[in-house]
């Protein structure tokens, strides 16, 4: 575990959405353009759409709380490859901790074409005005919509636990859902394999399965998806 890495529980989540000139957006406008161009000439499928970046991000009474507006993937990305130079601002996401009933947990091996190709982590992405709902950004649909999006399991084959684990990584805050499949494993994965090979563009190459602490694969998998997983296969 890296040292700046720390992770927490919590009951709830609550941000909110707010209109906000993002100073890195305005005065990195060219650079991230740039950079844009150079990842769409290797990625031509990536997607300039909206997304949300958060501030003001605590922990307060077991609730994890901010504020969170919205600013073109481009520039995202762009501050998330330049280093993260405001650091006033975080990349916070929810991913589904998708545990079989035999306790093997199922993570997205991420396809060639998308912008965090071969990397290994759980069903996310990052959330989107989609996610909004009364001023609020809703990650409990953020993460069905994205775990139904990249493997095609939808509500009823998945059992929601309370709560949410989250670790804080430098800029990254990952809030991670921990989450009961119905089905077997096999007919889990099944039933994911075949949603991969029906899609034209798919997000996921395959699903990789750790039962146990010698299943983290250390060069492909994030920091905080290493930390939980040594946590809960301990």
């Amino acid at each position: 575990m890296t040292p700046a890495l720390r992770i927490e529980t919590v009951e709830a989540i609550d941000v909110r959405v707010e209109a906000y000139d993002w100073p890195f957006a305005r005065e990195r406008a060219a650079d991230s353009d740039k950079h844009w161009q150079e990842l769409r000439a290797a990625r031509p499928n990536l997607f300039n759409g909206r997304v949300f970046l958060f501030r003001n991000m605590q922990i307060d009474n077991r609730c994890l709380t901010g504020a969170c507006f919205e600013v073109e993937f481009k520039s995202f990305i762009a501050a998330r490859d330049f280093g993260h130079p405001d650091k006033a601002v975080f990349n916070c996401f929810a991913q589904g901790a998708l545990r079989a009933p035999d306790g093997a947990f199922f993570l997205g091996e991420m396809a060639a074409h998308t912008a965090n190709a071969g990397r290994i982590y759980f069903p996310a992405g990052t959330p989107d005005p989609s996610d909004a709902i009364d001023g609020r950004v809703d990650l409990d649909r953020s993460v069905m919509r994205e775990l139904t999006e990249e493997t095609g399991l939808r509500a009823e084959d998945i059992a929601p636990e309370p709560g949410w684990t989250i670790v804080f990584d430098r800029q990254m805050i990952a809030c991670l859902k921990p989450m009961r499949l119905k089905l077997d494993r096999a007919t889990a994965l099944q039933r994911i394999a075949a949603h991969i090979a029906s899609e034209e563009h798919p997000e996921l190459a395959g699903i990789h399965v750790a039962a146990s602490r010698g299943d983290i694969v250390a060069e492909r998998m994030p920091p905080f998806i290493q930390a939980y997983l040594e946590r809960e296969l301990g």
